[in-house]
């Protein structure tokens, strides 16, 4: 794998350290993008980043239907785990629906979940993982689509003590790049893209998708980028690019990062936001990086593909992306969900029940995003949406 230095030339290094290891997960999880056959593998890259055992990605679809994937450190114990029926006792998915609905953080551990009586008494930690070598986890949400939930968990040995809060912050910095390249991954896996080439599988998806080029060049569109660009996003001279001049700029420095440089791989990623009159909404931008660590095995399509962009498009009669509340209001993920209901008129009792949480719940999260925000009601928490592009 490609190796970065530590600093940006010309440009601050970031603010904290790189953990050993932390770049090499971060290039297996865009080797991964646009591959998802290649999840398990990063998942245990991203283990390895902490010397744990394994890491497992839980999704659950708008139907609200389950999927896992987990890391070949884990495999046994996932085998266990279904058919021993392990799940039904499983404490921690449990109370981390609920804890994650009304946490001040994105990620969450053991320490959160149980007491340590409760981690001495329960079945779950003293039968199921005990049995497999497995101790403490650290978890965090993720939401690489509105409609999709996703938590990604580390699990480390039963010898290893707690997570610390540095570790933590590691693994939610990781988090974010695992949720960037979900944004295509995600769409990827419920398309089944494993039984069709990679450019029939970006064709079926309702989502833009650009394959770039280290000039900037876009050597493949799929019909929905077609139909999107044209406004304030655009392909001019073959590249991709903003009408507007300060999302174009953005823009090409985010592939120029992702291109050339190591940013793209140490900065939690953001997206560009691009105005889009026609539609009279916003387009939001995500670049991911391409790391592939053979080019000589990949599919042809992605020879020369640098960066892919993956545009989506606002709708006006539906809640923004949690996400992108998350970013533009410094929200945890938990409060920007709620954020996103309330923002589109929902009651609180309604959110609740959207959210699966108590009002009471969804009102003290709601007082806690008007100290964040400086508002104080529902109408100007919209409005501010609206301001911020994200309505």
């Amino acid at each position: 794998m490609m190796r970065w230095p530590a600093r940006r030339e010309g440009k601050e290094a970031p603010d904290h350290e790189v953990p050993p290891g932390f770049v090499e997960a971060v290039e297996a999880i865009y080797d991964a993008a646009p591959a998802p056959e290649r999840w398990p593998v990063a998942l245990q890259a991203i283990a390895d980043a902490f010397g744990d055992v394994g890491a497992h990605l839980i999704y659950q679809r708008e139907d609200g239907a389950y999927g896992t994937i987990c890391s070949p450190g884990l495999e046994a114990a996932q085998r266990d785990y279904e058919a021993g029926e392990w799940w039904r006792h499983d404490v921690r998915f449990s109370r981390s629906l609920e804890g994650g609905a009304i946490s001040r953080s994105d990620t969450i551990s053991d320490r959160d979940i149980a007491t340590s009586e409760e981690m001495q008494e329960l079945p779950f930690y003293t039968q199921f993982l005990r049995s497999h070598g497995l101790g403490w986890f650290g978890g965090v949400g993720i939401s690489p689509d509105p409609r999709v939930g996703v938590a990604l968990a580390v699990q480390r040995a039963a010898d290893k003590g707690p997570w610390t809060d540095a570790e933590l912050g590691t693994l939610s910095r990781l988090g974010r790049h695992v949720e960037n390249a979900l944004r295509l991954g995600i769409r990827l896996i419920n398309a089944e893209a494993s039984q069709h080439a990679l450019a029939d599988a970006l064709t079926r998806l309702g989502v833009g998708v650009f394959l770039l080029a280290g000039d900037g060049r876009v050597l493949f569109a799929n019909p929905a980028g077609q139909v999107l660009a044209g406004d304030g996003l655009l392909v001019s001279a073959g590249r991709l690019t903003a009408r507007a001049e300060a999302p174009r700029e953005l823009l090409r420095a985010r592939i120029a990062d992702a291109a050339f440089g190591h940013a793209a791989l140490l900065d939690a990623p953001r997206p560009v936001v691009v105005q889009d009159h026609q539609r009279d909404g916003f387009l939001a931008v995500h670049v991911l990086p391409v790391r592939v660590a053979d080019r000589g095995a990949v599919e042809t399509l992605l020879a020369e593909v640098v960066a892919i962009a993956v545009v989506t498009s606002s709708q006006a009669d539906a809640p923004a992306d949690p996400a992108l509340v998350r970013d533009l209001l410094g929200l945890t993920l938990a409060e920007a969900r709620l954020t996103a209901l309330v923002g589109v008129g929902l009651a609180p009792r309604e959110a609740s029940e959207r959210l699966g949480i108590t009002e009471e719940t969804a009102r003290t999260t709601l007082k806690r995003v008007f100290q964040k925000t400086g508002v104080t009601r529902q109408s100007e928490l919209s409005a501010l949406l609206a301001r911020m592009a994200v309505r």
